[in-house]
């Protein structure tokens, strides 16, 4: 019986992961039938060995499902991406005994965008990514293929009031880092260890003024030369590894005594 909901994957990548991740159900994998040996073969072993049903197409048939999107000669029908409700992070949270690094995304439009921020998250030792159901691109089969199949190993949570539960968060023991251009503190001065959750502007208005009165303090990267922005996903990259730096010395020095 075919899934009531399922949305097209295509591209090595985001299928190859996707059958990796184990979250999403397939209703069938399809691979073009004038392939040539190598990912194809990856992803029909893959499939196989779930029991997924394969099926083989002429290239033409898979530009019409994908509508002309580059699909490698690699489509997948499948179950949409499983998003969780943003009230159940409080209960992971109260089990954890250590730090944690939460990604909070603010009105991120640009699918390529929200893909390259999931993507360096998962680089980066972020533990839970936030989006906002509202006002934001979701996490899509092209967010997918822009993460290069990272969303499918993320876990994300799906927000419906960003104030609200930034507040939630902060009566858990979290500090609010927003990112901005205009951020009274350095990147590179501002503390950004123990428990924390980073929220990144989106592309057009940044951080609406609601979210950002939420934050505890608002961060900028410093920047120089003619150009005075970067781009979102560029901008939530070197904050998140900044994160990511400062957590690591931390480690070392309070629980290795170095």
């Amino acid at each position: 019986m075919a899934m009531e909901k399922t949305e097209i994957l295509f591209g090595f990548h985001s299928v190859y992961e996707a059958l990796r991740a184990a979250k999403r159900q397939f209703e069938v994998v399809i691979i073009s039938s004038k392939r040539s040996a190598g990912r194809a073969d990856k992803v029909i072993l893959l499939a196989e060995k779930r029991g997924i049903k394969l099926e083989y197409a002429d290239p033409k048939e898979l530009d019409k499902l994908t509508e002309f999107a580059p699909h490698q000669g690699i489509v997948a029908r499948a179950s949409f991406f499983p998003t969780k409700k943003a009230t159940q992070i409080l209960s992971l949270l109260k089990k954890r005994e250590t730090p944690y690094f939460i990604l909070v995304t603010e009105s991120i439009e640009d699918p390529h965008n929200l893909g390259a921020l999931i993507r360096t998250a998962l680089c980066a030792d972020v533990d839970y990514i936030m989006i906002p159901k509202d006002r934001s691109c979701p996490p899509s089969s092209t967010v997918s293929r822009s993460s290069a199949g990272a969303m499918e190993h993320a876990d994300i949570f799906m927000i419906t009031n960003t104030a609200s539960i930034l507040r939630a968060l902060k009566e858990n023991g979290a500090w609010i880092s927003g990112l901005d251009a205009h951020g009274n503190t350095g990147l590179y001065e501002s503390d950004l260890t123990g428990n924390i959750a980073l929220v990144i502007g989106g592309e057009h208005k940044g951080i609406r003024p609601g979210v950002k009165k939420e934050c505890d303090f608002i961060v900028s990267i410093p920047i120089s030369g003619k150009i005075n922005s970067l781009n979102a996903s560029v901008a939530g990259g070197i904050a998140m590894y900044e994160a990511k730096r400062q957590r690591s010395v931390k480690y070392v020095t309070e629980f290795k005594g170095v």
